[in-house]
């Protein structure tokens, strides 16, 4: 019943601002230990091999945490710590804030979306607000619902920790700029890694919450033309799904960037309401990894 019990602690109370106003968030702290070793390693020469050394300590550090909280007596801690670092209640309410914003205002949607995406958000119109929620609920429900619950239930909290310590660093240091390209390669490599299964299991839960099996073809032809070789999965499934064009054009640090569409025949003229649809989708997929999670710990109890 872990698993259980913290998907329904995450879905009732998120992330409650009265705790972390007061202390770090675990994610914080291992921004912070990621920022530490980038100051620390991230300089000179033979900046791969120290990322790789940096990634191993991380690992390493998460590892042995994992076994130390496990070790605990009860199942408190691992129910605690798993809902802490799922992110369905948080996702939820940070994606329905953009539609709230477009409901608003133009400018109250950019600024909700610039809170949950790295593209530039100023001179976006409303299709492209909607479809950056979008995406980001795709990539995010991936990441941030669907991985640690897998690396949970397949290593338990050692597992958990891995996968976010390495999901942490990756999105810090996993880009490809002039600073990170190098130290940030293997952290980068690593998170590909972790998140290729459960990205494509992820898919499969769109696929079947909304019983749109005729797209399964269309989905694996389209994830390949995403930029990502994980998040491809979950969006291309999700724009089928619902028939929306996701992906596309967008503008970094002011240089647009004409990606391809995926479903590029589907709805473009994306808005408040269609944001509202996805939310529906990701509520459904958390149902459908609650139910497993709720007969086997029943089954196990009795």
């Amino acid at each position: 019943m872990t698993i259980a019990l913290a998907m329904i602690l995450d879905a009732i109370f998120g992330e409650p601002k009265a705790i972390w106003d007061r202390i770090p968030h675990p994610a914080v702290l291992m921004g912070r230990l990621v920022g530490w070793m980038d100051e620390a390693l991230n300089v000179g020469s033979a900046r791969k091999a120290k990322g790789i050394v940096a990634l191993i300590g991380l690992g390493l550090v998460a590892v042995v945490l994992g076994l130390v909280l496990h070790a605990i007596p009860g199942t408190v801690v691992d129910i605690l710590v798993l809902a802490v670092l799922l992110a369905q209640r948080s996702l939820h309410d940070h994606v329905r804030a953009v539609a709230r914003g477009m409901r608003i205002s133009g400018e109250a949607g950019r600024a909700a979306v610039a809170q949950i995406v790295g593209r530039d958000t100023t001179d976006m119109d409303d299709p492209a607000v909607a479809r950056a929620a979008i995406e980001s609920a795709a990539e995010n429900l991936s990441d941030g619902v669907i991985a640690p619950l897998f690396w949970f239930a397949i290593l338990g909290l050692p597992g958990l920790l891995l996968y976010k310590f390495t999901n942490t660093a990756d999105s810090m240091i996993g880009y490809r700029t002039q600073r990170h390209a190098e130290f940030g390669w293997a952290a980068a490599r690593f998170d590909d890694l972790l998140n290729w299964l459960p990205a494509r299991l992820t898919a499969g839960l769109i696929i079947l919450v909304t019983f749109r099996f005729d797209t399964f073809d269309s989905v694996r032809e389209d994830a390949p033309r995403h930029r990502s070789v994980n998040a491809g999965w979950p969006e291309a499934a999700l724009a089928h799904a619902l028939n929306f064009a996701l992906s596309g054009p967008r503008t970094y640090h002011g240089e647009m960037l004409d990606f391809p569409f995926v479903n590029e025949k589907g709805i473009r003229d994306l808005g408040a309401d269609h944001i509202i649809e996805t939310l529906g989708v990701l509520w459904r997929v958390w149902a459908a990894a609650l139910f497993p999670a709720l007969v086997i710990g029943l089954f196990l109890i009795s």
